[in-house]
This record gives C-alpha cells, structure tokens and sequence, in this order.
C-alpha cells in the first residue's frame, strides 16, 4: 500500500477588515491534522481598517504575516504565493473555518500531475439559517467542478501546485473579484484538470438577510462580466452567449412563486440573489464594455 501524499503546503488566507472572522479561522487551521513540519500559515492583509491586525499579533510566530497596500484578493494571495516556500499552495478565506483534515484530504488528488486544482466541499456555517443554508447553493463546488462547462474552483477552499500557479502567473491582479473564475479558465486552457474532493470541508460564513443575498448576486454579476469578456473564444466552445432571456423568465416565476406562497423560503432566496446578479451583470456590461444580459 502505498503511502499517501503529504506535500509541504503553504496555505494563504487574504484578509480585509475581518475582525468579526479571522480568530475563528486561524484557530481551525492551527487545528489541522497534517504534519507541523510541512506546513506553513501566510496571513496577507489587504489593507484592513478595524482590528483585524490586532487580532492577528497574539499567534506570533505561529503564523507568517505580510500586508499588501494593491487592494483586491488577488493582489493579496499573489503577495503570499510570493513568500510561500511549499510545494504546494492551498486558499482558503478569512471568513471560512475549515475541518481538520480539510487539507489533508484537499492535497490529494495533486499527486496526480494532470490535475491542475482541487477544490472541496463549501458548507454553511454551523446554526445557519433559512437564508445561510440557500448559500450552499450559491457556493457549490462540486456543481461548479464537475457539473458546470467549462467548470471553474473557487478560491475559498482551492489547492494547486506551486509551481502550476507560478506557470499560470498567478491570479490577474485586474480582476478585484472573480479571479479564481479567471485563473481557472487558463488553467483549463492549459491542459489541466480541476478536481472535487467531496472530504475537503469548509463552512463559509454565507450571507443572512435577503439584501444580503441581493448584494451577493449583484457582485457575482456585475464582476462576471469582466471574466466572461476576457474569456469569450473559450466560453463559445462551450456553446455560451451572451443573451439572458430565459434567466428573466426564471427570475419572473420565481417572484411569482414568492408571491403566491410557493416554495416561499426558497423562492424568495432564488428571487433575491438571481435579481441582484442580473442587475450586476446589466451595469458590469457598461463598467467592462460588453455586451452580458
């Protein structure tokens, strides 16, 4: 039997303002069942505002801890895939907590060197609500890897090799959201696999209020534009457009079955975050220049 893989890992956690978060997930990563010795934590503030510093100075040297001024995600896990030393590079985000053997079961599937990334499980928090739980939907990795063409991981549970991600060039500091959407797509179109690995959990502080999901979707919306603009040869393979008609009429039955008392938790969730994305989506095409609805 042969023994399993169990790289040195760097795993980078962007934060910005996060007070209210980043305790709670530097405590569950110090908790990770994986060798001490092969591990490293990188902690890159984005510029923070409130106490997120503060609370960070009692892990001392627990942690290795950077700032970078470049604002965005991005900017901030490429100042951290610069310092990491590992052989390979795992995110995940300052509002997640994760399971102990998250990154043991994450690393996996990398020893395979056709598999460019590897992406787990993304879960409400515990106690979540009505609305939290709709998040699950929303951050659905395994629908996103294995279900969705061209499939694309997300960053908030995400390892790869060091050096496919040096390959790559890291993730495109002009996208201030959707990069990791970005650096999948030229993952893909490099010749690498994405890989879900089902044991490899995260719970992700979601959204709790319907304006809250509003905003969400307006943001996967407005931001998605600039991807799918970047990316329109490659999405056009998969037979991708750019009209939205039938997305209307869906955002239309749902509110009406909001309005009648049809599936209503469910609908109005549905209702809320697909109106907020499409509005994104009809201002990101002015932001970027392109056509999206």
């Amino acid at each position: 039997m042969s023994a399993p893989y169990e790289p040195t890992v760097s795993v980078i956690v962007p934060t910005y303002d996060a007070e209210a978060t980043i305790d709670e997930c530097v405590r569950s990563l110090l908790e990770l069942r994986y060798p001490p010795a092969k591990l490293e934590l990188v902690v890159v503030d984005n510029g923070s505002r409130d106490g997120t510093v503060r609370a960070l100075e009692q892990y001392g040297q627990r942690i290795a801890f950077l700032g970078e001024r470049k604002r965005g995600a991005a900017a901030a896990r490429n100042a951290g895939l610069r310092v990491a030393n590992a052989e390979v590079v795992a995110f995940t985000d300052a509002d997640c907590t994760v399971e102990s053997d998250w990154l043991r079961h994450l690393v996996g599937p990398l020893a395979d060197p056709g598999v460019g990334i590897a992406g787990g499980a993304i879960r409400a928090a515990p106690q979540a609500n009505e609305i939290e739980r709709f998040g699950e939907e929303i951050h659905d990795h395994r629908r996103a890897i294995e279900e969705f063409r061209p499939p694309y991981a997300v960053t908030g549970s995400w390892a790869s090799r060091r050096q496919v991600l040096q390959e790559l060039g890291g993730f495109d500091e002009r996208f201030l959201r959707g990069q990791d959407v970005d650096l999948s797509y030229r993952a893909i179109q490099a010749g690498y696999r994405l890989t879900f690995v089902a044991e490899a959990i995260v719970y992700h502080r979601n959204e709790d209020t319907l304006a809250g999901l509003f905003r969400e979707g307006f943001v996967h919306g407005f931001h998605g534009v600039q991807a799918r603009k970047r990316h329109e040869a490659f999405l056009r393979r998969y037979g991708h457009g750019r009209g939205g008609r039938p997305h209307y009429t869906e955002i239309g039955a749902r509110l009406l079955d909001w309005a009648r008392g049809r599936d209503a938790p469910r609908a109005r969730c549905d209702a809320a975050f697909k109106s907020g994305k499409k509005a994104g989506r009809l201002l990101g095409s002015l932001r970027f220049g392109y056509l999206d609805l």
